[in-house]
């Protein structure tokens, strides 16, 4: 940062603080993406980045920095809120178009009924059948509890660990890091993980309940 940079990348906390110390000048920005921009401006951070975009902003100038928002998803409210940052004549480039539900051709989707009692056994079953030997698998809960308790199920036939936000950021990428190395075949995790991750071996996803 001292010595100057063509490209910054950082979660807006970080940046903030840097801003704060004197660390970071923002004057002369020309571009500013907010990646997941439907989560940048929900999950509490919209004050921050806020914040921020104050520092290379100025109401109504025409050299304000070319805006880029990116998202898998973007309700209404998405834009209401963006086009604060935006020129008037700003573009949207959708690639989902009408197909609000268009998912990837190669993926089966199946739905299971089964009691909430039996669940850790079906999940050992179908991660057998759908998985096989070498296959990974990706469980989403609802909560951490549910994630913590099924890990542990002895139900369960293969060794399993469990992602959430109360664990601690250096073990959630030891937890990561051995799931991408198969030293464990199946995570169980509340939607920490739900983006971000890029794993090619993962070849079953199960949610244990319609997502919310």
């Amino acid at each position: 940062l001292k010595s100057g940079i063509d490209i910054l990348v950082g979660t807006p906390g970080r940046i903030k603080d840097h801003l704060e110390n004197s660390k970071l000048d923002l004057s002369s920005v020309k571009h500013v993406v907010l990646d997941e921009v439907d989560h940048m401006l929900d999950m509490g951070f919209s004050e921050q980045v806020e914040e921020i975009l104050g520092f290379s902003y100025k109401k109504g100038s025409e050299n304000n920095p070319q805006t880029l928002l990116f998202s898998a998803t973007c309700p209404p409210w998405v834009y209401d809120v963006a086009k604060k940052y935006m020129k008037d004549e700003y573009e949207q480039i959708d690639l989902i178009g009408k197909k609000t539900q268009r998912t990837a051709t190669t993926v089966e989707h199946l739905a299971i009924q089964c009691r909430s009692s039996q669940r850790a056994g079906v999940l050992g079953d179908i991660i057998q059948v759908y998985s096989g030997s070498c296959g990974r698998t990706i469980v989403f809960c609802e909560t951490k509890k549910e994630a913590n308790e099924l890990a542990m199920n002895a139900s369960l036939k293969q060794d399993a660990q469990s992602l959430h936000g109360d664990i601690p950021q250096k073990q959630r990428e030891i937890t990561l890091k051995g799931f991408r190395n198969g030293v464990f075949e199946v995570l169980i995790a509340t939607n920490v993980a739900a983006r971000g991750l890029d794993i090619p071996e993962v070849d079953l996803v199960i949610q244990c309940s319609p997502p919310k």
